[in-house]
């Protein structure tokens, strides 16, 4: 079977099972895809794991190591497909920066930093609990909505780690609500999460990727996307419009 007739078979929602059967430019696409979520993920766990400490309350402290643990062990499921492929997984093993941020008022748009894949809204710091909060309820609701996405990819050991993972996400997704539902009851807090969510708002928008994507129809052909990049930010507006009015914010 030539690579024509495999990305045939994909377009038309065939799927694939092993590394012997992917082509070239599919397992290239696959791993840009696999890379970037694992970096995220641990550039993620490595950032909120500093503001465990400014968490006020036992329940709050639980919550935030319970997130920063689950996505490194999610990095580790995905680092375990990477694996099949040939990939030298070991270098994860080693010492790299992720919790390394940027300046605050850095502007770098979608550009990749520092030598990993991780989204560019993973290069921005953390500015105490309630800054933690709002980015997470944020980026949360960002994670859910792209791991749907990719619970449908064709390579099917790919996709099941994403539908056993979205539960997970799905939860921390839900602990920021609760933690931003606590803040937003006094006005002080309220203001301080606005002053966040207007900070981070467009940095995690700029993870969805550019309308009119070329990659988008690439993958798309392949499999590995099924929406375009705008239909899923147009998801995220939607949802967390809803959210943030429930808690008299904007």
């Amino acid at each position: 079977m030539n690579d024509m007739t495999i990305e045939e078979y994909l377009a038309h929602g065939g799927k694939l099972s092993s590394p012997a059967n992917v082509p070239p430019r599919y397992r290239g696409e696959l791993l840009r895809l696999m890379a970037s979520f694992v970096d995220s993920e641990l550039a993620a766990s490595a950032g909120f794991a500093d503001t465990i400490n400014d968490a006020p309350g036992i329940k709050s402290r639980i919550a935030a190591a319970r997130i920063v643990m689950e996505k490194a062990d999610h990095a580790e499921r995905v680092l375990a497909v990477m694996a099949d492929f040939g990939v030298d997984t070991a270098r994860y093993e080693d010492v790299h920066p992720w919790a390394a941020r940027l300046p605050r008022e850095a502007d770098i748009g979608a550009r990749r930093q520092g030598g990993d894949m991780r989204l560019s809204v993973f290069h921005y710091p953390l500015d105490g609990w309630i800054d933690a909060v709002a980015m997470n309820v944020l980026q949360g609701a960002a994670a859910v909505i792209q791991i749907e996405e990719y619970a449908r990819v064709s390579y099917q050991p790919l996709a099941e780690v994403f539908r056993a993972i979205a539960p997970r996400e799905g939860r921390h997704a839900e602990l920021g609500r609760e933690g931003l539902a606590r803040i937003a009851m006094t006005e002080a807090g309220r203001a301080s999460a606005q002053a966040s969510i207007d900070y981070w708002r467009p940095r995690v928008a700029t993870g969805f990727g550019p309308a009119g994507s070329a990659r988008f129809e690439i993958l798309r052909r392949f499999g590995l996307r099924h929406r375009p990049n705008e239909a899923l930010l147009a998801d995220w507006t939607a949802v967390t419009d809803a959210l943030l009015r429930d808690f008299n914010l904007t």
